[in-house]
């Protein structure tokens, strides 16, 4: 079952549209598309982890993506790791 509150609902909102308008395209693409598929389904202790992601530079994100940055304990949390696995693929990409 999805938690659902007013309070929640407005939040998820934000969360998605920050998302989608963060500064660079890759990294709007690699949260948006996160967001979008699960967004819904985060509840209160994800999204926050969620938010607090939306906080940092995009440099940042986009490093732990490429591999090229340490991830700080402080943000490696079940959240980033399904985020990352999100973006996992065997094959070839059709967009």
């Amino acid at each position: 079952m999805v938690d659902s509150t007013p309070d929640l609902d407005v939040r998820r909102r934000r969360a998605l549209f920050r998302a989608w308008h963060r500064g660079l395209r890759e990294v709007d693409l690699l949260m948006g598309q996160f967001a979008d598929t699960h967004m819904a389904t985060l509840d209160e202790a994800e999204l926050a982890d969620f938010e607090a992601l939306l906080e940092l530079p995009d440099r940042d994100i986009l490093g732990w993506f490429t591999g090229e940055m340490d991830i700080p304990p402080a943000y490696d949390t079940p959240l980033l790791r399904k985020l990352l696995a999100f973006h996992v693929h065997a094959g070839p990409i059709n967009l």
